[in-house]
């Protein structure tokens, strides 16, 4: 099968200074938009969710070209977008993705790492919260327009900001945002953070994880979003588990069903492993070759062998979506009415709003 999930890397290039990466150093040969355009068009419609990332997904020139060309050929029911919400013209960009793209849910998510100098900080650019502030109001006002734009708030928990995820998630809470997400820092080739002393401690972020499932079970869903709620849930617990037992948990089907296209061309089965699959400029643009390929099969043996494990959130949420265990637990918590408790009926995972009949289609 072709990935369900796959996530684009168009640049590497950024204008933050974070301090959990180093992606902003790097300099490639970047595919340009008509090389894109053969890569997409050979995909078909097989991947469901498409993630646009970066570097800052928005200093590539053709992002919305990219995303247009991505809806055309393979008409996604997600394209996932995350921004560092520096640059002026993200409004206007993000208006021009989701009315092109009418059919696929167009999710925006704003950094997040700290409130007022504390993001400043972490994120290494003076004045960055201010633009975060006043980019979500815009996006905000823009989503009022359409029904298929998601906003949402993202927050890498790393040793920087695990001792203040309280505050960022009662800031979440009251900032009108469809979802608040996190997922832990952690090294990756891509971002050339390996061996950095980025990733809280298994104490530290056991703690700061049972802080966030009482917060989602504090809230009420319906509908979709229910479910989407109850996998962030077990998406938390599942880090948990790695970090622990230093093990997968359960089975990884990076290069089976998800998988990532660097900035180069190079085919990636995830990004902390960065295993290079081939070059998409050497096989004539045409993902199957490399995806049915010789290179991959050894990859694919050393995942399905766990020799890695690591609580990637993209690739995670695949992993639950095929593990039987873990639905059988989603299903369970979402037949049982008292399951997850009520206060609000926005989906926090997904941007999801349950009461509108477009999203419970997506």
């Amino acid at each position: 099968m072709l990935p369900l999930n796959l996530t684009l890397s168009p640049s590497p290039r950024c204008n933050s200074r974070c301090l959990t990466c180093n992606i902003w150093m790097k300099r490639e040969n970047e595919l340009t938009l008509a090389e894109w355009d053969k890569v997409l068009q050979s995909l078909g419609r097989a991947p469901y969710w498409f993630t646009v990332s970066g570097g800052e997904p928005f200093m590539f020139s053709g992002i919305v070209e990219l995303c247009q060309m991505a809806y055309e050929h393979c008409r996604p029911g997600i394209i996932n977008i995350p921004t560092n919400s520096i640059l002026k013209t993200i409004p206007d960009k993000v208006e021009r993705i989701a009315r092109s793209c009418p059919e696929s849910q167009l999710i925006i998510n704003l950094s997040l790492d700290g409130l007022g100098e504390k993001h400043d900080f972490i994120r290494g650019v003076a004045g960055n919260f201010a633009k975060f502030e006043e980019r979500l109001k815009q996006l905000l006002e823009l989503r009022d327009e359409l029904p298929n734009l998601a906003i949402g708030i993202h927050s890498v928990v790393s040793v920087f900001s695990v001792g203040h995820l309280d505050e960022l998630m009662a800031y979440a809470d009251q900032s009108g945002a469809d979802q608040f997400i996190t997922e832990i820092a952690e090294p990756r080739v891509e971002l050339d953070t390996v061996g950095l002393p980025i990733t809280p401690s298994k104490e530290e972020y056991g703690e700061a994880i049972d802080r966030l499932i009482q917060y989602v079970e504090s809230k009420q869903f319906k509908g979709v979003a229910k479910i989407t709620e109850a996998f962030r849930v077990e998406y938390y617990k599942l880090v948990k588990r790695i970090l622990d037992e230093e093990d997968q948990v359960i089975p990884c089907y990076a290069g089976w069903a998800s998988a990532q296209i660097y900035a180069d061309g190079t085919v990636w089965p995830c990004c902390v492993r960065a295993d290079n699959l081939g070059n998409l400029r050497d096989h004539n643009y045409d993902f199957k070759k490399i995806w049915f390929g010789e290179k991959i099969r050894e990859v694919r043996r050393s995942i399905a062998a766990r020799e890695c494990h690591c609580p990637l959130a993209n690739a995670s949420y695949t992993n639950m979506l095929h593990d039987v265990p873990t639905v059988l637990r989603v299903g369970a918590k979402v037949i049982r009415p008292d399951s997850i408790k009520a206060t609000n009926g926005t989906s926090l995972a997904v941007g999801i709003k349950p009461d509108e009949v477009e999203y419970e289609r997506k």
